[in-house]
């Protein structure tokens, strides 16, 4: 185990779609605790305006895409209502498992969460028909994504026309100080965290994925690329947090 950790942390990175689910897998356990130490419990702010984006809406199908642990699947939940439907897909399988588990023990005390299906699956190539969801949410998931522009087209693609996409994940900055803070947060508050689970080398891939990542101008950019007739991207959290929002014709 530790020999794969060490060979993951080699400057190529993780190159391969198996390898981060691996990298997600072992994450899983500890994702939501560690999001509520690092954003100070303001990632529930975040993801409220992203399904708030989304224009998602009493009654309405809608998708999120890297599900992860099922917070923006919950707020979905609750937003299209038990007349409405929400598919939550992710391809790590420990991952669905903690999403699950979370929804089982949501269940017990509101049966109006029974409108949620779990789906392990690729972003890249997702199995639903073409022109499904009234709208698309994903929390943290296009940054980790290889082939970001055939994600993007697979979300075209599922989107009812007039529907909307709203993507949140850490910004990259095109601010030089707000870059400087980015790297300072993570190499000095949020790793030195993060070890004491066992858990630096993931961390450290997080900050080279922030680094690889596309800006504002170039995520709305390709929205547009991929066939979306509008794009805008906003920086939230004084500028380290970014959504966008996208829409088809």
């Amino acid at each position: 185990m530790e020999d794969e950790a060490v060979r993951l942390r080699h400057d190529e990175g993780i190159d391969s779609t198996e390898e981060r689910q691996d990298l997600f897998d072992r994450i899983a356990p500890f994702y939501d605790k560690l999001n509520d130490v690092f954003s100070l419990g303001m990632h529930r702010l975040w993801k409220r305006w992203t399904v708030s984006w989304s224009g998602a809406k009493e009654g309405d199908m809608v998708l999120d895409v890297c599900c992860g642990s099922g917070d923006l699947s919950f707020l979905l939940s609750q937003t299209v209502g038990t007349n409405g439907k929400v598919i939550a897909i992710d391809f790590s399988k420990d991952f669905l498992q903690v999403a699950a588990s979370r929804h089982h023990q949501l269940m017990n005390h509101n049966r109006s969460f029974n409108n949620i299906e779990w789906f392990r699956g690729d972003a890249t190539n997702m199995p639903f028909p073409d022109s499904t969801f009234d709208a698309v949410t994903m929390g943290f998931g296009l940054r980790n994504i290889i082939d970001k522009k055939k994600a993007m087209e697979e979300i075209h693609r599922v989107l009812k026309p007039g529907s909307k996409v709203s993507v949140l994940d850490f910004n990259k900055s095109t601010s030089w100080l707000k870059s400087k803070f980015q790297d300072w947060a993570i190499g000095y508050v949020i790793i030195p965290i993060v070890s004491l689970y066992g858990l630096k080398w993931i961390y450290e891939y997080v900050l080279k994925s922030i680094r690889e990542y596309m800006t504002g101008d170039e995520l709305e950019k390709l929205a547009l690329e991929v066939g979306f007739s509008e794009a805008k991207h906003h920086e939230i959290a004084v500028g380290l947090m970014g959504v966008l929002v996208a829409k088809r014709l």
